[in-house]
């Protein structure tokens, strides 16, 4: 039995649904933090300090910040800063972790609470209101093909770096190979 050839149409249902070039989706993700942008924003946070703020309310209004450190990937200095800030503005107070000198937990003030009913949860209800407009099987789809796509962007990039560390330890062999010969 021949194989039959796709139909016109289908090939280029195939063609449109299969684009080779990430911009797309690059600049979808641009659009997407340049909304969030504007809701830190408009209640006077960086998009950091109401990514914090953000997770310590869906977590009870209260979170390690080890936990933080490790759900983002902010550096831990940009993270600290934020904490700092939510800290000044009385938003938050840290306190030691139970039985700990060194990890502490980050917890809403009443202020901080009264901060994310106005500002925090209206954007998190704009959201889950968004992702409910798709199926629960486009849901699931978009977190599945959103979580592969990072971790086959993770490892290529790893392997980007990799070779620029081998390359520069080369180079750097190289550099002082050329300085023991002019000895």
């Amino acid at each position: 039995m021949e194989a039959t050839e796709p139909r016109p149409e289908q090939e280029g249902a195939v063609q449109a649904a299969a684009p080779e070039d990430p911009r797309a989706l690059d600049y979808l993700y641009k659009e997407a933090d340049r909304v969030y942008y504007g809701l830190a924003r408009r209640c006077g946070l960086s998009t950091c300090a109401y990514w914090m703020v953000y997770d310590i309310d869906r977590r009870g209004g209260e979170l390690a910040l080890r936990e933080l450190t490790e759900l983002w990937s902010y550096s831990k200095q940009t993270i600290n800063s934020a904490i700092k800030t939510l800290e000044a503005k009385g938003l938050i107070t840290l306190e030691y972790v139970e039985g700990s000198r060194k990890n502490k937990v980050a917890i809403l003030t009443p202020e901080g609470r009264a901060f994310t009913e106005r500002y925090i949860r209206p954007g998190q209800e704009a959201e889950r209101r968004a992702f409910c407009t798709l199926s629960p099987q486009d849901r699931k789809a978009l977190l599945d093909l959103a979580r592969a796509y990072t971790q086959a962007l993770t490892e290529e990039v790893g392997r980007i770096e990799d070779e620029l560390d081998n390359g520069d330890k080369a180079a750097a062999h190289d550099d002082a190979a050329q300085e023991g010969t002019r000895a």
